[in-house]
């Protein structure tokens, strides 16, 4: 008998297991779903608003299959949104897209290798490709990108990447660009001058990448001197420019923190977030976002660290902090601060030791009951080469 009972009761428990990990298809009672599958979704980044803007994450400097990147749009589009993104730029590179120039010598054939600049009838008015015209078209990639974000919300910024020799020229994205066909020239200064005068803003790519210094190019320093330049990435890939926060400032330039991913981001960063830029702005429109930007009210964020403005990084902070009495004693005030977003920091208070105050975490700390504020110094913001914001918060 109590083998029969032990063999119901495994019974029950398998039929019991069955349940909860199987469920039945809705449409095909034959098929079995596994019951903890997670739906493909996005991981939110949540971050309150600051001084009545909300603050977007954006990745301003992306590449696809469209220039020298390893995946399509598609992928690109999605993996954005899905990590808790935005915003994205589209901004292949204007001299350097290697599948689409596989594509077009095959393609001889057919055109026998004439280029109208800006015509692709086949993309645009879904006819038959006339022999005398190419298969490229340099808007493209930021067309199928938009036209996948419509699936999902993501807003993309048009733009486009002016590429010469990393060590003796430069690299710069010209962001909201109208037509980057009409970009390219063989003396990039012209090729930057070409992207302003249609609108764009220009940003300087990866200021330190394969130099020994951060120090200007001849180009950069013409760039800059004829105020063509608009903002810097003083984060980009795996590469943190702490000197750039200064050049920024005394420049007036937008502060941006950014990917310049080419394969995926699972693959270039594991686990850790992307560098990004943090877009305080009042709507989610490329109108509201080029404001901001013009405006410099950006912050980069990667890497664990926030970058930029020290007034802005203040306001930031002190919105994301909350700071709540718990018990008055006969000496002391004893505290519950509470970080509300999903940034981490890193805080110390006067001499004490550094605390790390979590994504979503409360610490107690006491105070002495004549104060009435507390003033950290947040060591993981960046205001300047080698200095830390020091944020007061009343209680």
């Amino acid at each position: 008998m109590k083998r029969t009972i032990i063999l119901a009761g495994l019974l029950l428990s398998a039929s019991t297991a069955f349940a909860q990990h199987y469920y039945q298809d809705g449409k095909n009672p034959e098929i079995l779903n596994p019951a903890d599958y997670v739906v493909w979704g996005r991981q939110e980044i949540v971050i309150p608003q600051v001084g009545g803007y909300n603050v977007y994450k954006a990745d301003l400097h992306t590449h696809t299959i469209f220039s020298d990147g390893q995946v399509n749009n598609t992928f690109r589009v999605n993996e954005a949104w899905q990590e808790g993104l935005d915003i994205m730029a589209v901004t292949e590179h204007i001299e350097s897209r290697k599948f689409e120039d596989v594509m077009v010598r095959y393609t001889k054939r057919y055109h026998g290798g004439k280029y109208e600049k800006g015509v692709n009838t086949y993309i645009d008015d879904k006819k038959p490709v006339d022999k005398e015209e190419i298969l490229v078209d340099l808007n493209f990639s930021v067309r199928e990108s938009q036209n996948v974000a419509k699936g999902n919300g993501l807003l993309i910024i048009p733009g486009t990447e002016i590429t010469r020799n990393g060590r003796t020229v430069g690299h710069f994205n010209a962001l909201f660009t109208t037509d980057n066909n009409m970009i390219y020239d063989p003396d990039p200064v012209q090729a930057v001058r070409n992207a302003k005068a249609q609108g764009a803003l220009v940003m300087h790519n990866h200021p330190g990448w394969r130099k020994t210094s951060l120090d200007y190019t001849d180009t950069e320093r013409i760039l800059y001197d004829e105020g063509l330049v608009d903002g810097v990435e003083v984060m980009n890939f795996h590469e943190f420019y702490p000197g750039i926060i200064d050049r920024a400032r005394e420049r007036n330039l937008f502060i941006s923190g950014n990917s310049d991913t080419h394969s995926s981001i699972n693959l270039e960063h594991g686990q850790a977030r992307r560098p990004m830029t943090l877009v305080f702005a009042k709507e989610k429109t490329l109108e509201s976002v080029r404001e901001a930007l013009e405006a410099r009210r950006t912050l980069a964020y990667g890497f664990g660290s926030v970058v930029g403005d020290e007034q802005l990084l203040k306001d930031l902070f002190a919105a994301c902090i909350k700071v709540e009495v718990i018990r008055v004693g006969t000496q002391n005030v004893y505290l519950y601060v509470t970080n509300q977003s999903s940034i981490p920091f890193t805080v110390k208070q006067g001499n004490a030791n550094q605390l790390n105050l979590a994504p979503f975490y409360t610490l107690i700390m006491k105070m002495p009951k004549t104060n009435t504020t507390l003033d950290l110094a947040v060591l993981n913001m960046w205001c300047s080469k080698d200095a830390h914001p020091v944020v007061q918060l009343k209680y």
